[in-house]
Protein backbone atom coordinates (compact mmCIF):
# COMPACT_ATOMS: atom_id res chain seq x y z
CA UNK A 1 0.00 0.00 0.00
CA UNK A 2 1.23 3.37 -1.09
CA UNK A 3 2.26 5.42 2.03
CA UNK A 4 0.57 8.70 2.06
CA UNK A 5 2.07 12.15 3.03
CA UNK A 6 1.16 13.75 6.34
CA UNK A 7 -0.39 17.72 6.36
CA UNK A 8 2.63 18.79 7.99
CA UNK A 9 5.24 17.20 5.58
CA UNK A 10 3.15 18.77 2.74
CA UNK A 11 2.83 22.41 4.00
CA UNK A 12 6.62 21.52 4.45
CA UNK A 13 6.79 20.71 0.87
CA UNK A 14 5.06 23.42 -0.16
CA UNK A 15 6.56 26.26 1.30
CA UNK A 16 9.75 24.80 -0.02
CA UNK A 17 8.86 24.77 -3.32
CA UNK A 18 7.41 27.93 -3.23
CA UNK A 19 10.36 29.07 -2.38
CA UNK A 20 12.64 27.03 -4.48
CA UNK A 21 10.24 28.90 -7.28
CA UNK A 22 10.66 32.49 -6.53
CA UNK A 23 14.69 32.15 -6.07
CA UNK A 24 14.79 29.91 -9.11
CA UNK A 25 12.37 32.42 -11.15
CA UNK A 26 14.79 35.25 -9.83
CA UNK A 27 18.34 33.88 -10.89
CA UNK A 28 17.13 32.89 -14.02
CA UNK A 29 15.36 36.22 -14.82
CA UNK A 30 18.77 37.73 -13.35
CA UNK A 31 21.06 34.98 -15.89
CA UNK A 32 19.10 35.70 -18.62
CA UNK A 33 18.83 39.53 -18.46
CA UNK A 34 21.28 41.08 -16.92
CA UNK A 35 23.38 40.85 -19.83
CA UNK A 36 21.17 41.77 -22.07
CA UNK A 37 20.59 44.93 -20.14
CA UNK A 38 24.23 45.40 -20.29
CA UNK A 39 25.19 45.09 -23.84
CA UNK A 40 22.13 47.86 -24.11
CA UNK A 41 24.14 50.31 -21.52
CA UNK A 42 27.96 49.48 -23.66
CA UNK A 43 25.89 50.53 -27.07
CA UNK A 44 25.11 53.56 -25.36
CA UNK A 45 28.58 53.96 -24.04
CA UNK A 46 29.85 53.47 -27.80
CA UNK A 47 27.54 56.25 -29.14
CA UNK A 48 28.26 58.50 -26.55
CA UNK A 49 32.49 57.88 -27.66
CA UNK A 50 33.57 56.57 -24.62
CA UNK A 51 36.65 54.46 -25.95
CA UNK A 52 38.76 53.58 -22.85
CA UNK A 53 37.71 51.57 -20.08
CA UNK A 54 39.41 54.21 -17.87
CA UNK A 55 37.33 56.69 -19.00
CA UNK A 56 34.38 54.46 -19.13
CA UNK A 57 34.66 52.76 -15.78
CA UNK A 58 31.85 55.14 -13.96
CA UNK A 59 29.41 54.55 -16.93
CA UNK A 60 30.13 51.03 -16.50
CA UNK A 61 29.13 50.63 -13.08
CA UNK A 62 26.12 52.77 -13.55
CA UNK A 63 25.13 50.56 -16.34
CA UNK A 64 26.25 47.32 -14.43
CA UNK A 65 23.86 48.69 -11.77
CA UNK A 66 20.90 49.51 -14.21
CA UNK A 67 20.73 46.07 -15.45
CA UNK A 68 20.93 44.45 -12.47
CA UNK A 69 18.34 46.37 -11.06
CA UNK A 70 15.68 46.22 -14.08
CA UNK A 71 16.70 42.47 -14.04
CA UNK A 72 16.03 42.45 -9.80
CA UNK A 73 12.61 43.73 -10.58
CA UNK A 74 11.04 41.75 -13.80
CA UNK A 75 12.79 38.86 -10.88
CA UNK A 76 10.77 40.08 -8.20
CA UNK A 77 7.62 40.74 -10.21
CA UNK A 78 7.56 37.06 -12.01
CA UNK A 79 8.99 35.18 -8.93
CA UNK A 80 6.13 36.98 -6.82
CA UNK A 81 3.47 36.09 -9.39
CA UNK A 82 4.47 32.58 -10.20
CA UNK A 83 5.16 31.94 -6.22
CA UNK A 84 1.31 33.39 -5.29
CA UNK A 85 0.14 31.47 -8.06
CA UNK A 86 1.48 28.19 -6.76
CA UNK A 87 0.95 29.30 -2.77
CA UNK A 88 -3.10 29.39 -3.67
CA UNK A 89 -3.48 26.59 -5.90
CA UNK A 90 -1.69 24.16 -2.99
CA UNK A 91 -3.61 26.29 -0.18
CA UNK A 92 -6.96 25.68 -2.39
CA UNK A 93 -5.79 21.77 -2.27
CA UNK A 94 -5.36 21.46 1.51
CA UNK A 95 -8.83 23.61 2.57
CA UNK A 96 -10.98 21.86 0.07
CA UNK A 97 -11.58 19.00 2.50
CA UNK A 98 -12.16 21.46 5.28
CA UNK A 99 -14.68 23.54 3.27
CA UNK A 100 -16.56 20.80 2.36
CA UNK A 101 -16.59 20.08 5.74
CA UNK A 102 -17.86 23.43 6.08
CA UNK A 103 -20.51 22.95 3.57
CA UNK A 104 -21.79 19.58 4.59
CA UNK A 105 -22.30 21.29 8.38
CA UNK A 106 -24.41 23.79 7.33
CA UNK A 107 -26.41 21.54 5.40
CA UNK A 108 -26.73 19.32 9.23
CA UNK A 109 -28.22 22.44 10.24
CA UNK A 110 -30.94 22.59 7.85
CA UNK A 111 -31.99 18.79 8.69
CA UNK A 112 -30.53 17.11 5.63
CA UNK A 113 -28.22 14.35 6.83
CA UNK A 114 -27.31 12.38 3.88
CA UNK A 115 -23.94 13.98 2.77
CA UNK A 116 -20.52 12.07 3.50
CA UNK A 117 -16.96 13.86 3.72
CA UNK A 118 -15.07 12.04 1.02
CA UNK A 119 -12.03 10.18 1.36
CA UNK A 120 -8.60 12.21 1.53
CA UNK A 121 -5.40 11.72 0.50
CA UNK A 122 -4.28 13.19 3.20
CA UNK A 123 -3.63 11.38 6.40
CA UNK A 124 -4.53 13.83 8.66
CA UNK A 125 -7.58 14.66 6.55
CA UNK A 126 -9.12 11.44 6.05
CA UNK A 127 -8.77 10.59 9.73
CA UNK A 128 -10.82 13.63 10.61
CA UNK A 129 -12.90 12.96 7.73
CA UNK A 130 -13.61 9.44 9.17
CA UNK A 131 -14.22 10.90 12.79
CA UNK A 132 -16.77 13.44 11.28
CA UNK A 133 -18.68 10.85 9.01
CA UNK A 134 -19.09 8.44 12.16
CA UNK A 135 -20.18 11.59 14.23
CA UNK A 136 -22.73 12.35 11.24
CA UNK A 137 -24.14 9.10 11.07
CA UNK A 138 -24.37 9.31 14.91
CA UNK A 139 -26.02 12.65 14.65
CA UNK A 140 -28.25 10.99 12.15
CA UNK A 141 -29.44 8.22 14.09
CA UNK A 142 -29.79 10.45 17.30
CA UNK A 143 -32.04 12.34 15.14
CA UNK A 144 -34.12 9.99 13.90
CA UNK A 145 -34.35 8.36 17.45
CA UNK A 146 -35.51 11.48 18.58
CA UNK A 147 -38.63 11.47 15.82
CA UNK A 148 -39.27 7.86 16.48
CA UNK A 149 -39.65 8.74 20.26
CA UNK A 150 -41.75 12.01 19.58
CA UNK A 151 -44.38 9.93 17.37
CA UNK A 152 -43.96 6.98 19.72
CA UNK A 153 -44.48 8.91 22.81
CA UNK A 154 -47.51 10.62 21.37
CA UNK A 155 -49.23 7.52 20.42
CA UNK A 156 -48.09 5.80 23.79
CA UNK A 157 -49.93 8.97 25.55
CA UNK A 158 -52.64 9.48 23.27
CA UNK A 159 -54.60 6.06 24.85
CA UNK A 160 -54.85 6.97 28.67
CA UNK A 161 -55.43 10.38 27.96
CA UNK A 162 -58.00 10.08 25.80
CA UNK A 163 -59.59 7.19 28.21
CA UNK A 164 -59.14 9.92 31.17
CA UNK A 165 -60.85 12.61 29.22
CA UNK A 166 -63.61 10.65 28.01
CA UNK A 167 -64.45 9.76 31.70
CA UNK A 168 -64.14 12.89 32.92
CA UNK A 169 -66.10 14.60 30.27
CA UNK A 170 -69.13 12.16 30.64
CA UNK A 171 -68.85 12.77 34.48
CA UNK A 172 -68.70 16.49 33.87
CA UNK A 173 -72.38 16.12 31.29
CA UNK A 174 -73.84 13.99 33.82
CA UNK A 175 -74.22 11.17 31.17
CA UNK A 176 -72.12 8.94 33.96
CA UNK A 177 -72.28 8.52 37.97
CA UNK A 178 -69.20 8.39 39.93
CA UNK A 179 -68.20 5.23 40.92
CA UNK A 180 -65.43 3.20 42.66
CA UNK A 181 -64.74 1.44 39.49
CA UNK A 182 -64.82 4.74 37.05
CA UNK A 183 -62.48 5.99 39.75
CA UNK A 184 -60.40 2.32 39.56
CA UNK A 185 -60.36 3.17 36.01
CA UNK A 186 -59.06 6.63 35.87
CA UNK A 187 -56.69 5.71 38.87
CA UNK A 188 -55.24 2.53 35.68
CA UNK A 189 -55.26 5.40 33.30
CA UNK A 190 -52.94 7.74 35.09
CA UNK A 191 -50.78 4.99 36.62
CA UNK A 192 -49.72 3.91 33.11
CA UNK A 193 -48.75 7.58 32.37
CA UNK A 194 -46.75 7.61 35.73
CA UNK A 195 -44.76 4.45 34.79
CA UNK A 196 -44.25 5.64 30.94
CA UNK A 197 -42.75 8.82 32.39
CA UNK A 198 -40.92 6.94 35.08
CA UNK A 199 -39.35 4.36 32.61
CA UNK A 200 -38.22 7.42 30.17
CA UNK A 201 -36.14 8.57 32.37
CA UNK A 202 -34.97 5.68 33.22
CA UNK A 203 -34.11 4.88 29.77
CA UNK A 204 -33.01 8.24 28.87
CA UNK A 205 -30.26 8.32 31.76
CA UNK A 206 -29.38 4.49 30.29
CA UNK A 207 -28.60 5.62 26.75
CA UNK A 208 -26.47 8.69 27.89
CA UNK A 209 -24.67 7.16 30.50
CA UNK A 210 -25.96 8.59 33.35
CA UNK A 211 -27.42 5.44 34.99
CA UNK A 212 -25.01 5.40 37.75
CA UNK A 213 -24.47 1.53 38.87
CA UNK A 214 -22.38 0.63 41.41
CA UNK A 215 -20.64 -2.72 40.67
CA UNK A 216 -19.76 -5.26 43.25
CA UNK A 217 -19.66 -9.21 44.00
CA UNK A 218 -23.24 -10.66 44.41
CA UNK A 219 -24.57 -14.06 45.51
CA UNK A 220 -27.61 -13.82 42.60
CA UNK A 221 -28.92 -16.65 44.62
CA UNK A 222 -30.97 -15.33 47.61
CA UNK A 223 -32.40 -12.55 45.04
CA UNK A 224 -33.68 -14.99 42.82
CA UNK A 225 -35.50 -17.06 45.55
CA UNK A 226 -36.92 -13.83 47.05
CA UNK A 227 -38.74 -12.55 43.78
CA UNK A 228 -39.71 -15.91 42.92
CA UNK A 229 -41.38 -16.02 46.31
CA UNK A 230 -42.70 -12.27 45.78
CA UNK A 231 -44.27 -12.99 42.09
CA UNK A 232 -45.64 -16.67 43.69
CA UNK A 233 -47.97 -14.63 45.98
CA UNK A 234 -49.03 -12.36 42.88
CA UNK A 235 -49.99 -15.29 40.11
CA UNK A 236 -53.90 -16.80 40.34
CA UNK A 237 -54.32 -20.33 41.24
CA UNK A 238 -55.54 -21.14 37.53
CA UNK A 239 -52.46 -18.74 36.24
CA UNK A 240 -48.82 -19.99 34.98
CA UNK A 241 -46.46 -21.77 37.68
CA UNK A 242 -43.18 -19.73 38.66
CA UNK A 243 -40.15 -21.77 39.87
CA UNK A 244 -36.58 -21.73 40.29
CA UNK A 245 -34.04 -24.20 38.63
CA UNK A 246 -30.75 -23.86 40.08
CA UNK A 247 -27.74 -25.09 42.08
CA UNK A 248 -27.68 -24.88 45.50
CA UNK A 249 -24.88 -22.27 45.19
CA UNK A 250 -23.82 -20.07 42.49
CA UNK A 251 -20.61 -18.66 42.17
CA UNK A 252 -20.32 -14.50 42.70
CA UNK A 253 -21.44 -12.21 40.01
CA UNK A 254 -20.23 -8.54 39.47
CA UNK A 255 -23.28 -6.60 40.21
CA UNK A 256 -25.68 -4.31 41.32
CA UNK A 257 -28.05 -5.53 43.36
CA UNK A 258 -30.70 -3.12 42.85
CA UNK A 259 -30.47 -2.82 38.70
CA UNK A 260 -29.99 -6.68 38.73
CA UNK A 261 -33.43 -6.99 40.88
CA UNK A 262 -34.49 -4.60 38.09
CA UNK A 263 -33.77 -6.78 35.21
CA UNK A 264 -35.71 -9.91 36.33
CA UNK A 265 -38.21 -7.74 37.47
CA UNK A 266 -38.69 -6.39 33.87
CA UNK A 267 -38.69 -10.17 32.37
CA UNK A 268 -40.68 -12.25 35.07
CA UNK A 269 -43.10 -8.96 34.48
CA UNK A 270 -42.96 -9.59 31.07
CA UNK A 271 -43.22 -13.48 30.94
CA UNK A 272 -46.66 -13.33 33.14
CA UNK A 273 -48.07 -10.46 31.38
CA UNK A 274 -48.38 -13.09 27.81
CA UNK A 275 -48.32 -16.50 30.11
CA UNK A 276 -52.03 -16.95 31.15
CA UNK A 277 -51.26 -21.10 31.75
CA UNK A 278 -47.88 -23.00 31.89
CA UNK A 279 -44.92 -22.28 33.63
CA UNK A 280 -42.32 -20.03 34.29
CA UNK A 281 -39.02 -20.91 34.77
CA UNK A 282 -35.83 -19.16 36.19
CA UNK A 283 -32.50 -20.83 35.24
CA UNK A 284 -29.00 -20.30 35.60
CA UNK A 285 -25.70 -21.60 33.58
CA UNK A 286 -21.44 -20.77 34.29
CA UNK A 287 -20.47 -20.43 30.55
CA UNK A 288 -16.80 -19.47 30.16
CA UNK A 289 -16.62 -16.33 32.50
CA UNK A 290 -20.08 -15.22 32.60
CA UNK A 291 -23.37 -15.99 34.72
CA UNK A 292 -26.05 -16.69 32.28
CA UNK A 293 -29.61 -15.92 33.92
CA UNK A 294 -32.39 -17.21 31.61
CA UNK A 295 -36.33 -16.87 31.85
CA UNK A 296 -38.17 -19.03 29.86
CA UNK A 297 -41.99 -19.73 29.63
CA UNK A 298 -44.79 -21.17 28.07
CA UNK A 299 -46.66 -17.96 26.62
CA UNK A 300 -48.12 -16.87 23.30
CA UNK A 301 -44.49 -16.27 22.08
CA UNK A 302 -43.36 -14.04 19.51
CA UNK A 303 -43.37 -13.97 15.98
CA UNK A 304 -39.60 -14.86 14.20
CA UNK A 305 -40.14 -11.30 11.93
CA UNK A 306 -40.87 -9.68 15.37
CA UNK A 307 -37.35 -10.95 16.83
CA UNK A 308 -35.22 -8.35 15.97
CA UNK A 309 -37.55 -5.18 17.59
CA UNK A 310 -38.08 -6.70 20.89
CA UNK A 311 -35.57 -4.59 22.39
CA UNK A 312 -36.80 -1.63 20.40
CA UNK A 313 -38.19 1.50 21.99
CA UNK A 314 -42.62 0.95 22.64
CA UNK A 315 -42.47 -2.19 20.67
CA UNK A 316 -45.16 -4.92 21.58
CA UNK A 317 -45.32 -8.38 20.20
CA UNK A 318 -49.63 -8.09 20.63
CA UNK A 319 -50.63 -4.19 19.56
CA UNK A 320 -53.78 -5.02 20.25
CA UNK A 321 -53.33 -5.99 23.83
CA UNK A 322 -51.79 -2.44 24.01
CA UNK A 323 -54.38 -0.91 25.93
CA UNK A 324 -54.92 -3.58 28.39
CA UNK A 325 -51.38 -5.09 29.30
CA UNK A 326 -49.87 -2.39 31.58
CA UNK A 327 -46.85 -2.36 30.35
CA UNK A 328 -45.10 0.88 29.06
CA UNK A 329 -43.58 -0.83 25.78
CA UNK A 330 -40.05 0.64 26.52
CA UNK A 331 -39.47 -1.99 29.38
CA UNK A 332 -37.37 -4.46 27.48
CA UNK A 333 -35.12 -1.25 26.24
CA UNK A 334 -34.12 -0.76 29.73
CA UNK A 335 -33.28 -4.05 30.49
CA UNK A 336 -31.04 -3.97 27.43
CA UNK A 337 -28.81 -1.25 28.44
CA UNK A 338 -29.33 -2.11 32.07
CA UNK A 339 -27.57 -5.82 30.81
CA UNK A 340 -24.87 -4.00 28.88
CA UNK A 341 -23.72 -1.31 31.62
CA UNK A 342 -22.75 -4.52 33.29
CA UNK A 343 -20.73 -5.44 30.75
CA UNK A 344 -23.12 -8.87 30.21
CA UNK A 345 -25.31 -9.07 26.99
CA UNK A 346 -29.03 -10.50 26.83
CA UNK A 347 -30.58 -12.44 24.06
CA UNK A 348 -33.96 -13.92 23.46
CA UNK A 349 -35.26 -17.16 21.33
CA UNK A 350 -38.86 -18.07 20.43
CA UNK A 351 -41.82 -19.45 18.92
CA UNK A 352 -45.21 -19.07 18.10
CA UNK A 353 -47.72 -20.43 21.20
CA UNK A 354 -44.98 -22.55 22.43
CA UNK A 355 -43.00 -19.49 24.68
CA UNK A 356 -40.13 -17.34 24.64
CA UNK A 357 -36.82 -17.23 26.45
CA UNK A 358 -35.02 -14.38 27.59
CA UNK A 359 -31.38 -14.71 28.32
CA UNK A 360 -28.88 -12.29 29.93
CA UNK A 361 -25.41 -12.26 31.28
CA UNK A 362 -23.20 -10.87 34.41
CA UNK A 363 -19.23 -11.47 34.55
CA UNK A 364 -18.30 -13.85 37.40
CA UNK A 365 -16.77 -11.88 39.98
CA UNK A 366 -13.21 -14.24 40.14
CA UNK A 367 -12.06 -13.13 36.45
CA UNK A 368 -13.64 -9.47 36.82
CA UNK A 369 -10.65 -7.92 38.59
CA UNK A 370 -8.29 -10.20 35.58
CA UNK A 371 -10.20 -8.44 32.71
CA UNK A 372 -10.28 -5.39 33.99
CA UNK A 373 -6.78 -5.08 35.78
Amino acid sequence: MKQKITLGTRLFLSHLAVMIVGLSTFIFIAKVSSPQFFVLRLEQLERKGFLTVRSAKTYLIDGFEMAWNRSAIWSLILGGVTAGGLSYYLSLRIMKPLQQMKDITHNFAAGHWEQRMPESEIPELNQLSVSFNRMASSLEDVERRRRDLVGDLTHELRTPLTVVRGYLEELASGDMEASPQLYLNLVRETRRLENLTRDLQELSKAEAGYLSIDVQPLNLLPLLQGLVARFRDQLLDDGPVLKLSCADSLPLVMADCDRTEQILVNLLGNAIRYTEIGSIEISTEVVNKYLWIGVEDTGTGIAPEDLPHVFERFWRADPSRNSYSGGSGIGLAITKKLVELHGGAIEVSSEINQGTKFCFSLPLAKNYNLSSG
